[in-house]
C-alpha cells in the first residue's frame, strides 16, 4: 500500500477514517483527500481479488492486474496528504462529535466520519481440488472473467439456485457449457430453458476437480465418470465482513447485508459502508464509484457540521464584543 506507518498519532483527530483499502476506500480517500479533509485509511493488506492476474471492466484499466491498480491508487491518494495505516481496525467505540477506531496494535485513531469498505469472503464449496484452483481456472464472474475463456469447454457447479442463471449466462461467452447441478432441485422450466439454450445437464455428485500439469482437465463424479472441462464456474457463498457494522448498530436487511441509501450512508449517523461490504455484486469500477459518492456525502456533512461550528463560534464572539463594550 505503498508507505504506511504501524501507528498513527494518537492525538490527532481526523475527518474520516476509512476502514478497507481497496477501490472503494481509496476512491472515497481520493475525493476527501482532495476536499483537504484529514483522511486516514487503514488496511491490513489482504484484498478478495488478490489470486486474480487481470481486472477487466474497469475504463482505462481493463486487463491490469489488481495490484497495480492498488499502487498507482495508492501513490495519487498520497499525494493530497491522505495517512495510510497498517493494520486492523478491531473495534469502534461512539462518543462525543465521533467514533474512536481502535486497531489491532493498540493504536487508536479519532475520527468525526466512517468509512467503512471492508469487502466480503467467499466461502467455496468443500469439493478437493477447489480451493486450489480459485481465481486461476475455478472462476465465478462471468463479466469479469467470460471474455478471457470464451469459446471453451467450461463446466458449472451447480452448489446454488444461482447456478442456473450463471451457466445460462456463460451460454453468451462459450457453446459448451455444462452444468452440474448435483443435490440442485431444478424445475421442469429451468430444465427447458437449459436444454433451449444449449446448457447441457450432467447429473450426479462431484468428486473432485482434476488437475494434471497445473492446469483443469476435468471435473469427476463420485461414480467414476471424468467430463473434460478447461475451466470451471462456481456460485460462492458471498459473506460480508461487516463484523464493525454490526457491532456499530447498523441496520440490515432480510439477507443480511447492511441498509444504505445511494451515498453508501447506514442507518448509524456518520457511518458509511462502500464496496463489497454493502453490495456483493459490485464490480471493482463499481466499488470505486460507490467510494466517490460517499466522500461527496460526507464532505457535505462535515461541512454542514463545520458552518454550525463557526455560527456558534462567531455568536460568542459577537456577544463577548458586546459585553466587553458595556
Amino acid at each position: 500500500m505503498g508507505e504506511t506507518t504501524s501507528r498513527a498519532a494518537k492525538s490527532a483527530e481526523h475527518d474520516v477514517v476509512i476502514t478497507g483499502g481497496g477501490a472503494a476506500g481509496l476512491s472515497a480517500a481520493l475525493v476527501l483527500g482532495r476536499a483537504r479533509r484529514r483522511v486516514a485509511v487503514v488496511d491490513g493488506g489482504q484484498p478478495r481479488n488478490a489470486l486474480a492476474e487481470h481486472m477487466q471492466g474497469f475504463l482505462s484499466r481493463d486487463g491490469l492486474p489488481p495490484s497495480e491498480l492498488l499502487e498507482i491508487g495508492c501513490a495519487e491518494v498520497a499525494e493530497y496528504g491522505v495517512e495510510f495505516v497498517d493494520g486492523q481496525v478491531v473495534h469502534i467505540e461512539r462518543g462525543g462529535n465521533g467514533f474512536s477506531v481502535r486497531l489491532a496494535d493498540g493504536a487508536v485513531l479519532s475520527a468525526r466520519r466512517l468509512v467503512v469498505a471492508t469487502g466480503l469472503r467467499d466461502e467455496l464449496p468443500e469439493i478437493p481440488g477447489v480451493a486450489e484452483r480459485w481465481g486461476r481456472d475455478l472462476l465465478h464472474c462471468p463479466y469479469c472473467h467470460g471474455y478471457e475463456v470464451r469459446d471453451r469447454a467450461i463446466g458449472v457447479l451447480g452448489t446454488g439456485p444461482a447456478a442456473v442463471h450463471q451457466a445460462l449466462l456463460l451460454r453468451q461467452w462459450s457453446d459448451d457449457v455444462v452444468l452440474f447441478p448435483q443435490a440442485l432441485a431444478l424445475t421442469d422450466d429451468e430444465r427447458e430453458q437449459l436444454a433451449a439454450c444449449g446448457v447441457h445437464l450432467i447429473e450426479g455428485q462431484v468428486k473432485q476437480l482434476v488437475v494434471a500439469d497445473d492446469r483443469l482437465r476435468g471435473i469427476e463424479l463420485i461414480e467414476g465418470h471424468v467430463a473434460p472441462r478447461d475451466v470451471a464456474f462456481v456460485f460462492p457463498r458471498m459473506l460480508p465482513r461487516d463484523a464493525l457494522l454490526t457491532e456499530l448498530g447498523c441496520e440490515k436487511d432480510e439477507k443480511g447485508w447492511v441498509v444504505t441509501d445511494r451515498t453508501g450512508c447506514t442507518s448509524v449517523p456518520g457511518v458509511w459502508a462502500v464496496g463489497n461490504v454493502a453490495d456483493p455484486r459490485a464490480l471493482v469500477i463499481t466499488a470505486a464509484g460507490m467510494g466517490a459518492a460517499a466522500a461527496f456525502a460526507i464532505n457535505s456533512d462535515l461541512l454542514d457540521e463545520d458552518v454550525a461550528r463557526a455560527v456558534d463560534d462567531h455568536r460568542g464572539s459577537e456577544a463577548e464584543s458586546l459585553t466587553s463594550v458595556r
